[in-house]
């Protein structure tokens, strides 16, 4: 079966014309270490000051092979409850998929919130959390 939904694009900085494409669009780009979790060892460009962008340019040119790269996602938000009140926050939500001889959803999954204002790093060790996910409808 064809996948519906497609993968984000991805520049893998190990080959040339991806580092090359990477550092010429570093300020617009979130880089990744390929071994990395967590968010630790990233840059998110649009966020990131210039000389921020230069120092890690610097690090893709040393070990390109240690980093991909993506387009920065538009994250939807949802209201989390803070001192002020209601207040939206970015958001994404991991499916639960099983995958035997067949591919299954599982209806539900784990949404996780960033919790820091105008942040679009939702990883729990980078002080996510996470929401209930409800499923009305099947």
């Amino acid at each position: 079966r064809k996948a519906i939904l497609g993968n984000i694009p991805t520049w893998r900085c190990s080959e040339a014309d991806s580092l090359k494409y990477v550092l010429e669009h570093i300020s617009e780009l979130v880089i990744k270490e390929v071994h990395g979790s967590g968010g630790y060892g990233m840059l998110v460009g649009p966020a990131a000051t210039k000389k921020e962008c230069q120092e890690f340019a610097k690090k893709l040119q040393a070990k390109p092979a240690n980093y991909i790269a993506q387009p920065t996602l538009a994250l939807s938000t949802c209201p989390i409850l803070t001192e002020k009140g209601l207040s939206p926050r970015h958001v994404d939500l991991r499916p639960y998929v099983l995958v035997s001889d067949r591919i299954q959803l599982v209806p539900g999954g784990l949404t996780r919130v960033a919790l820091k204002e105008g942040s679009l790093v939702v990883n729990s060790s980078q002080g996510g959390g996470t929401k209930d996910t409800w499923v009305l409808d099947d």
